[in-house]
């Protein structure tokens, strides 16, 4: 399942069936900081009713389908954060409106020309919010078993709703935890 110690930027968290907690439930997070301090991130499989038009209007277009703000998480959710896959062979380090987290995965300025950025990208995703843990709090949650911590894929960031992220990033990681994948949520209607 992970431990605390495994969780680096770039990262997911995969919520165990048992959390049930509104916020997380069946939730895949992508870790972006890891440190001493704190845990930050984004759920990557909470779209809105939102259209990124509506809010950023000039990064509306360039938004991977569906356009729609993605709830990132419980905290500050008036705050806007975007994450770029980039093209393979682009230079994440040579971007100079992007941050990156890792590999192709980066953090962009929404402050930037958008632009200068979309011939790099193979897609951006944009989130209200975000997910984070005070120091030792996300230790916590893991050791109870709260949460899966796995690799991500660059494509993780860009999924559309519609091919249940949870599943296939539980199904990808082979037995035994392909099998939570299968977990019907609430036991009892089993």
């Amino acid at each position: 399942m992970g431990s605390d110690a495994d969780v680096k930027p770039g990262t997911l968290l995969v919520a165990a069936p048992q959390l049930l907690d509104d916020n997380f439930r069946r939730t895949v997070v992508f870790v972006i900081h890891h440190r001493d301090q704190g845990t930050l991130g984004v759920v990557l499989n909470r779209p809105s009713e939102v259209a990124v038009h509506d809010v950023l209007p000039e990064w509306g277009g360039y938004a991977s389908e569906p356009q729609s703000l993605f709830v990132g998480g419980p905290v500050e959710q008036r705050t806007a954060i975007c994450l770029a896959a980039l093209h393979a062979g682009e230079d994440i380090e040579a971007a100079t409106s992007v941050v990156g987290v890792r590999g192709p995965v980066g953090l962009v300025d929404l402050e930037s020309d958008p632009g200068e950025l979309v011939t790099r990208t193979r897609g951006m995703r944009f989130f209200a919010g975000y997910a984070g843990w005070e120091a030792e709090q996300l230790a916590g949650e893991i050791d109870r078993g709260d949460w899966v911590v796995v690799p991500s894929l660059p494509d993780d960031v860009i999924t559309t709703p519609a091919e249940d992220l949870w599943g296939r990033v539980l199904r990808r990681q082979g037995a035994p935890l392909a099998f939570l994948a299968t977990h019907p949520g609430d036991v009892q209607l089993n």
